[in-house]
């Protein structure tokens, strides 16, 4: 009876679901990463923001427990903004993140265009 009982036990615990490559990554101890289509998109306004002639250069990071993608108006200075990728933070506030170069957080979410939203100039009515 107790084997019945233990084994209900491990039961519960090995029903928890892990994701395959998160699992295999920190067996590795494989940095993360921006997949293809979440770089797609940073190098998408990457490129809209260097034609609008706003940045100049760009850096990416793979550390152990996030991605950064650091943005420089010249290459000399601190970035001006980083977009972060950090999995810890996927199941609260959302594994991406814009950072100012003060390090204040400006947004954060679960997705990454809408986090990357918050580059797009949008016209605001002004009274004269």
């Amino acid at each position: 009876m107790s084997e019945g009982g233990a084994g209900a036990g491990e039961g519960d615990a090995s029903a928890i679901l892990v994701p395959l490559h998160e699992a295999r990554r920190e067996c590795l101890g494989m940095p993360v990463a921006f997949d293809r289509r979440e770089l797609d998109l940073i190098l998408r306004l990457y490129g809209r923001m260097v034609a609008a002639n706003e940045w100049k250069d760009y850096a990416i990071d793979h550390l152990e427990d996030r991605a950064v993608f650091s943005v420089y108006r010249r290459a000399s200075e601190v970035p001006l903004f980083q977009i972060v990728k950090d999995p810890k933070l996927a199941k609260r506030q959302g594994a991406f993140s814009v950072v100012a170069a003060g390090g204040r957080i400006l947004k954060r979410g679960h997705e990454l265009a809408r986090v990357l939203n918050i580059f797009d100039n949008r016209l605001k009515l002004v009274k004269a």
